[in-house]
């Protein structure tokens, strides 16, 4: 009985260790590990559908992994600061914007998107310069910079004679791959 106990344990182990075994090349007992092997994933997209999706404080570290790839850009400088827009943090969002308009001044997404910033910390008048360089930059073309623009304007104009500041609410929408707006009950 116990030669053929040791018997059907040595075939047992003999049937483990062989090519199909648990020893074998099928990685062992253990799940297998992580893939050695990365896809490329651009940053920027899944930034862009995070902030769609409403995660913004996920988009800003996708924006900043595509910063660290890219480099820090006018399209990574443009998308962490509209990231920082939605999470509240104006200042470094303002800073974010000047950079990207520094960086490249003929690039109309972040002059909007500075606009928004510019709009909701009160300077409408800077807000609405900010929004008609972006206009000019696509030559009139895009119907919601030319939205944001007559907002500005309209809020700039209307400022001596109506209410107090701050009674409108100005919303920041993703439009293209790093293009936002502002939408307004104006």
């Amino acid at each position: 009985m116990k030669a053929a106990l040791a018997l059907l344990l040595l075939l047992g182990l003999a049937a483990c260790s062989g090519l199909n075994g648990l020893g074998g090349s099928a990685g062992g007992v253990y799940a297998p590990g992580p893939s050695r092997e990365r896809a490329d994933v651009d940053g920027l997209i899944v930034g862009h559908r995070l902030m769609a999706a409403g995660e913004f404080e996920l988009a800003l570290r996708a924006y900043s992994r595509a910063a660290v790839e890219r480099g820090l850009n006018v399209d990574t400088l443009s998308a962490m600061g509209s990231a920082n827009l939605r999470l509240g943090r104006l200042g470094q969002a303002e800073t974010l914007l000047r950079r990207a308009v520094a960086e490249d001044a003929g690039f109309a997404p972040a002059w909007n998107n500075l606009g928004v910033v510019l709009m909701e910390t009160g300077r409408t008048g800077e807000a609405a310069e900010s929004f008609r360089r972006a206009f000019a930059l696509v030559d009139g073309g895009d119907e919601r910079i030319a939205d944001n623009l007559r907002r500005a304007l309209a809020k700039r104009d209307a400022a001596a004679y109506d209410a107090p500041e701050g009674t409108e609410e100005f919303l920041l929408v993703r439009r293209g791959s790093s293009e936002y707006r502002i939408l307004s009950a104006l």
